[in-house]
């Protein structure tokens, strides 16, 4: 992939000065129906150039993986997860922006790290972070910095997520991770959402509501009295019931 520079996505902006250090932030699991939300701030140390280098979305699991071990050694990063729980009480763009923050304060707690003078992060939401800076629609695809991080969570949130499968048997969090496929829902249908499912989320929340009405359904006693109407209460004096 052909990365541009920089300074192309910050005209009419607050531009980097020479020397500065730039750190870039992306998150993966905005979308999925279960499981946390990762960001990662990373910066990185040297230039770092590796053939097929493109937005984790676009790499196979194995090429994700190498690019991680070698970005273990050049560069200095901070990840930041918001579990489920806590999107649900957020929403998605307010955890997101926790989730970013997180990422930078355990970046500043690393040794060797330095606070960025500049953050280039990917996307268009409107955030709250603690340095100058500016987001770029579809940034993974455009900035190195930015795919390096977008790489390093995918990668860790994967992780997490093979763990889950464990913990979880019959989802197949290994396999979709999360995300809406044929095989969760047909998962969800058998055993219906777990602790790490997104309440807030659509999908989830009607089947939690159909569960909640079929419950109250059941609870019914299906041999309660019949209240009896007055034409059975007039069949009953003459004897009929």
């Amino acid at each position: 992939m052909a990365f541009l520079p920089v300074k192309n996505f910050l005209r009419g902006k607050a531009e980097p000065k020479t020397g500065d250090v730039i750190c870039g932030l992306d998150e993966v699991g905005r979308g999925p129906w279960a499981g946390p939300l990762v960001a990662c701030a990373l910066i990185l140390r040297q230039d770092f150039r590796f053939k097929g280098l493109k937005d984790s979305k676009k790499m196979t699991p194995s090429a994700r993986e190498k690019v991680a071990a070698l970005l273990m050694q050049k560069a200095v990063f901070g990840l930041g997860v918001v579990e489920p729980a806590e999107i649900d009480d957020l929403g998605v763009i307010k955890a997101n922006n926790l989730a970013f923050n997180r990422a930078l304060a355990d970046l500043s707690g690393k040794d060797g790290a330095v606070n960025p003078d500049y953050l280039l992060v990917d996307g268009r939401d409107r955030l709250v972070l603690p340095f100058p800076h500016h987001t770029v629609i579809k940034g993974d695809e455009k900035i190195k910095v930015i795919a390096c991080a977008s790489i390093v969570a995918k990668v860790h949130r994967d992780k997490i997520m093979a763990g889950l499968s464990k913990i979880y048997p019959g989802y197949g969090f290994n396999v979709h991770k999360g995300y809406g496929t044929a095989f969760h829902q047909a998962a969800l249908k058998k055993l219906g959402p777990c602790d790490i499912h997104r309440k807030s989320f659509a999908p989830i929340a009607l089947m939690l509501n159909s569960r909640k009405r079929l419950s109250a359904a059941n609870a019914k006693s299906p041999t309660a009295p019949i209240a009896p109407t007055a034409r059975m209460l007039k069949k009953n004096k003459r004897g009929c019931f």
